[in-house]
C-alpha cells in the first residue's frame, strides 16, 4: 500500500511529506510530520478520517499551532490542519456561526464591528475557534464557553453530531470534548452593546496583554495552568528566581515567568529543559506540582519525569 497516493486520492490539496512542523507552530520548533494535509472542505475531512479509521493511521488535528510543542523528532503520522479552509463566519441578529479554523482574533474583531459584546477580553488571544473551545480559552475573567450555544463535531467514525454547550463539561482550560471529537463549527450568542464601550474593552484587554506578556517573541502562551484561581503559575516561577533562565535558544521570559520564549534558534529539547526546571523548582520550594497548559506532540515519553 502506498500511503501517500492513498491519502492524496482523498483530498484536493497536495499532501506534504516530511513537512517541518516548526513552520506550523508559534514556537517555531518541531521536526517533520510524516504526512501533512489541508482538507479543502468537509468532504475531504470525512474521507481522510474514514481512511484513518480503516487503516489505523495515526493522525493529529491542528489549527495555528499556538498552544503546541512538537518534538524535535517530529510526528510519525498524519497532521490534519483545519486552519486554512474551515474559516467561514456568519453573523445575524446576535448569533455567530464560526468554523473551527477561523482565528479567534477575527471572531473578536467581527463581533466588535457588529456591536456585539462579551468577547472583548479575548482580543489579541492567538489561535483558532476550535482550539479555543477545546481548551476553554479565557482571559481577564472571561472564557469562550460563556457565550457558546452549540458545537458541531465529527468523531473518528465520521459521524457528525451537534452538542449543546450544556452537554459539554467546561472548566478551567479544559472541556470534555475528546481528542476523538473534531470540532468543525460553533454557534455563539452575544448581546448588543455600546460600540464605544466595546472598543474600549478590547483596547484595555490588548493593552494589558502587551504590558504583561512577551508578545514580540515566539511562544505558545502560558506553559502551565494556574494551580488556583488566586495563585498564578507565573508568580510561583518568578518567586523561584527563574525569570531569564536559559537553555540553548529558549528562555523563561523576563516579562512573564509562565512564558518560555524562542529567542531565535531554540529546539524542543531546550524548551523541555526549562519546563522541567520550572516544574521541579516550584515543586521543591512550594510543594506544588504544576500542570502543563500547552499540548505536546511526538514525544515518546512524558516530558516531565
Amino acid at each position: 500500500m502506498n500511503l501517500l497516493s492513498d491519502i492524496q486520492n482523498l483530498v484536493a490539496n497536495p499532501v506534504l511529506t516530511n513537512e517541518p512542523l516548526a513552520r506550523h507552530t508559534t514556537y517555531g520548533v518541531g521536526g517533520p510530520a510524516q504526512f501533512y494535509v489541508n482538507p479543502a472542505n468537509r468532504k475531504d475531512l470525512l474521507q481522510v478520517l474514514e481512511f484513518c479509521g480503516k487503516t489505523n493511521q495515526q493522525y493529529f488535528i491542528i489549527g495555528h499551532g499556538t498552544n503546541l510543542l512538537v518534538s524535535d523528532q517530529g510526528y510519525a503520522g498524519l497532521i490534519i490542519s483545519l486552519a486554512k479552509s474551515f474559516k467561514s463566519l456568519e453573523i445575524s441578529a446576535g448569533k455567530i456561526i464560526a468554523e473551527t479554523g477561523l482565528s479567534l482574533r477575527r471572531l473578536v474583531r467581527e463581533s466588535l464591528h457588529n456591536n456585539l459584546t462579551g468577547l472583548e477580553s479575548l482580543a489579541g488571544v492567538p489561535g483558532t475557534v476550535g482550539g479555543a473551545i477545546k481548551m476553554n480559552a479565557g482571559a481577564f475573567g472571561t472564557e469562550i464557553s460563556n457565550f457558546l450555544v452549540e458545537v458541531e463535531v465529527i468523531d473518528e467514525t465520521g459521524l457528525i453530531k451537534s452538542l449543546s454547550a450544556a452537554e459539554i463539561d467546561f472548566s478551567y482550560r479544559r472541556s470534555s470534548i475528546t481528542n476523538g471529537q473534531i470540532i468543525t463549527r460553533a454557534r455563539f450568542e452575544l448581546a448588543y452593546g455600546d460600540p464605544d464601550q466595546i472598543k474600549d474593552h478590547c483596547d484595555l484587554a490588548n493593552d494589558k496583554r502587551i504590558a504583561s506578556q512577551p508578545i514580540d517573541k515566539r511562544s505558545a502562551g502560558s506553559v502551565f495552568k494556574n494551580p488556583r484561581s488566586d495563585l498564578a503559575a507565573g508568580y510561583l516561577i518568578d518567586q523561584c528566581g527563574l525569570k531569564g533562565s536559559k537553555s540553548g535558544g529558549a528562555e523563561i521570559s523576563t516579562k512573564h515567568a509562565n512564558f518560555i520564549v524562542n529567542t531565535g534558534n531554540a529546539t524542543a529539547s531546550d524548551i523541555i529543559a526549562l519546563i522541567n526546571l520550572a516544574y521541579h523548582k516550584v515543586k521543591k520550594q512550594f510543594g506544588i506540582e504544576l500542570e502543563l497548559e500547552i499540548k505536546t506532540l511526538g514525544f515518546a515519553e512524558r516530558i516531565i519525569p
